[in-house]
């Protein structure tokens, strides 16, 4: 026993001193001891859930970015699989996501319903194809009158681009039934021929090719050079309370395209896992031939937005113009992109 009042006065002293010590660590921020003393912990990564649906052309970048961030102890990306853009809205309205790839023109109309969103990068340039049934002798648009063709989604760029070829080509709006499938659904529907031809992203076009059951008709590229389909959205809120993590977010999407732009092969090996599709043919959609889908110059420029705001409104998807002030936001877009350091083999 500590009978010795001096003794006592000395040892509540030390025993302050400790506890002083492990405030500070504040270890309730921790997993475990062992990650006090180590100096980490998951606790203090900035985390956010990013949604994608399972397309190269633009969502590559998104499994990339997280394989990529598995490692750091600052930020961790987790991309979020989605099958459907109407889950993604539904998500994005309801508060359990801030951050996700879209179609550009459904990200237009959720700003012209009042959900605040905004534009901070591109997915992608070209990467999206028109697949005909292979028995079917089409040669153009204008060949498929009187048939099914499937699209995203009404809010889809290639439902905006294949109005404008049916104008190009005096098809009228009734000659061609369009019905809106999810992409994965589509290369099926094609060889049970329960549609004639479909519109959609990669790697759905190029699977259609490798099965036999379908065969391109057109390239985006050919249609509408630079094609835009899918932009990064994030919410205001996330901008407002976490714009560093806004600004890594999109730092990391610029840096894993740059280096899928040099590293398609790896790429590939990378997301597939996160495609659950084969290796095989995402490898296909990279490399045959390798400007099949690009993943530079992903800058949103007013220009780019306007034109496809312009054709939405024609189109009657959106109601009235939408400001590109109030839809884009550059601010967090690294003016020098480099290629992440990624080891596809870890």
């Amino acid at each position: 026993m500590l009978r010795s009042p001096i003794t006592r006065w000395l040892v509540g002293i030390a025993a302050f001193i400790v506890i002083l010590g492990v405030l500070r660590l504040k270890p309730w921020h921790y997993g475990s001891i062992g990650e006090v003393f180590r100096g980490r912990s998951n606790s203090t990564l900035q985390e956010l859930n990013v949604g994608y649906l399972p397309v190269t052309r633009h969502h590559l970048t998104c499994p990339v970015t997280d394989f990529a961030t598995r490692t750091s102890t600052s930020y961790r990306f987790n991309s979020q699989r989605f099958t459907d853009f109407p889950t993604v809205v539904e998500s994005i309205k309801g508060g359990r996501l801030d951050a996700t790839f879209m179609i550009a023109p459904l990200a237009m109309k959720l700003r012209e319903q009042g959900v605040p969103v905004k534009i901070v990068y591109l997915g992608h340039r070209d990467g999206s194809t028109v697949i005909v049934r292979k028995d079917l002798p089409a040669q153009s648009l204008a060949d498929l009158r009187g048939k099914t063709f499937a699209i995203p989604s009404k809010y889809s760029n290639q439902y905006l681009v294949i109005r404008k070829l049916m104008d190009d080509q005096g098809v009228k709006p009734d000659e061609i039934r369009f019905v809106e499938l999810p992409p994965p659904d589509m290369p099926g529907a094609l060889a049970a021929k329960a549609i004639d031809a479909y519109f959609v992203g990669e790697p759905h076009a190029a699977k259609a090719e490798l099965d036999g059951s379908g065969r391109v008709l057109y390239h985006a590229k050919d249609i509408w050079p630079h094609f835009i389909s899918c932009v990064l959205v994030v919410t205001e809120k996330l901008i407002r309370e976490r714009p560093d993590v806004v600004r890594d977010l999109v730092r990391g999407i610029a840096e894993s395209g740059e280096w899928a732009e040099g590293h398609r092969l790896e790429a590939a090996k990378v997301v597939a896992p996160y495609f659950r599709q084969d290796e095989k043919v995402i490898r296909y959609v990279l490399t045959q031939p390798p400007n099949r889908v690009s993943y530079r110059m992903l800058t949103p420029t007013d220009e780019d937005l306007q034109q496809i705001n312009d054709m939405a409104v024609k189109a009657g998807i959106l109601e009235r113009p939408i400001a590109m002030k109030d839809l884009i936001d550059r601010q967090f877009i690294p003016l020098d992109i480099k290629p992440a350091n990624i080891n596809a083999g870890q």
